[in-house]
């Protein structure tokens, strides 16, 4: 499902770091060698390779990312090249800081990612924040969004297969009431949708389905405005369809007058390694075009080539 391209036989560690030194030094940056090095390698690969910069150079690969390129493509090029729960952690501090309600990163991190994942995230940010993912959560955020998203980043939800069937028709009608009444931020639909395992939720919403006759996402576009219930259904896109939640996401980057390059770096660099293979293929589907020859079209010069290696260009 991964959509990243590494060579068969990966050059030595130490002759990845010697191209990388010499693509900084000179008269001009080679970008190009940049991309043909950290484009191609996985996490793994990249984490040794920021060790064994360091070890030689005496100094931080990022930091020397960020001395030699700019813009779109060196946030491109350092989102990658930090570790994924690394990455998760930068993506959430800077969303936390800048919160808004109509943000869904915070959302994407603790609703498309694992148990153990989430944990990660959360340790990464406790050591490059000297704070807690939650405390900066609750600092910045309010409302029914705070009562959401606290315990959302907090979780860590059981990832077994067992489904409790009768709860999962119990906590439908749950669900179905509260949202009958309007009350979207109540504690249960909260206690839902942050502490059930996937398995369970899912049966909980196929259930919801089943009995009245629609998804629980179609109760929640009551009001295309609200904020709030844009955020319910994108808790919910992301748990049962990542794919296509991601799909929209870059399709929205891609769509009207400008780019929205953030979130389409965000979207290419979170998943390359994950779905964006699924991803690709569902955009295809929903747009008749190839994502690759959009992302090509809407971007220019090395961030393009750097999106086009992580879509798997060789």
């Amino acid at each position: 499902m991964a959509t990243l391209k590494v060579p068969s036989n990966v050059p030595a560690l130490a002759d990845d770091c010697d191209n990388l030194r010499k693509a900084f030094q000179g008269w001009g940056t080679n970008e190009a060698l940049i991309i043909s090095i950290l484009g191609h390698r996985d996490a793994a690969q990249r984490r040794a390779i920021r060790k064994h910069y360091a070890d030689t150079y005496g100094e931080e690969l990022l930091r020397s990312i960020t001395d030699e390129i700019s813009g779109d493509f060196e946030r491109a090029v350092i989102l990658w090249t930090l570790d994924p729960a690394e990455r998760d952690a930068v993506l959430a501090n800077e969303t936390a800081k800048k919160w808004h309600p109509g943000n869904p990163v915070l959302v994407e991190i603790a609703c498309s990612r694992g148990s153990a994942q989430l944990f990660a995230v959360r340790q990464a940010y406790h050591d490059r924040f000297k704070r807690s993912l939650e405390e900066d959560v609750a600092a910045h955020v309010t409302g029914d969004f705070r009562k959401l998203l606290v315990p959302l980043v907090s979780s860590y939800r059981y990832e077994g297969p067992e489904v409790n069937t009768r709860l999962a028709h119990s906590e439908a009608k749950i669900l179905h009431e509260k949202i009958e009444h309007k009350a979207y931020g109540d504690d249960e639909i909260i206690r839902i949708l942050t502490t059930r395992s996937k398995a369970q939720l899912l049966a909980t919403l196929n259930n919801y389905n089943d009995t009245f006759g629609h998804p629980i996402t179609k109760d929640l576009k009551a009001d295309p405005k609200d904020e709030f219930l844009k955020t319910l259904r994108a808790v919910i896109r992301c748990f049962t369809c990542p794919d296509r939640y991601f799909e929209k996401v870059a399709r929205l980057a891609i769509a009207g007058n400008g780019t929205d390059e953030n979130s389409l770096t965000r979207v290419i660099t979170t998943r390359a390694e994950v779905d964006l293979k699924l991803i690709k293929e569902a955009y295809q589907k929903r747009n008749s075009v190839p994502l690759e020859k959009a992302v090509a079209d809407d971007t220019s010069g090395d961030y393009e080539t750097m999106l086009l290696a992580l879509l798997g260009k060789e």
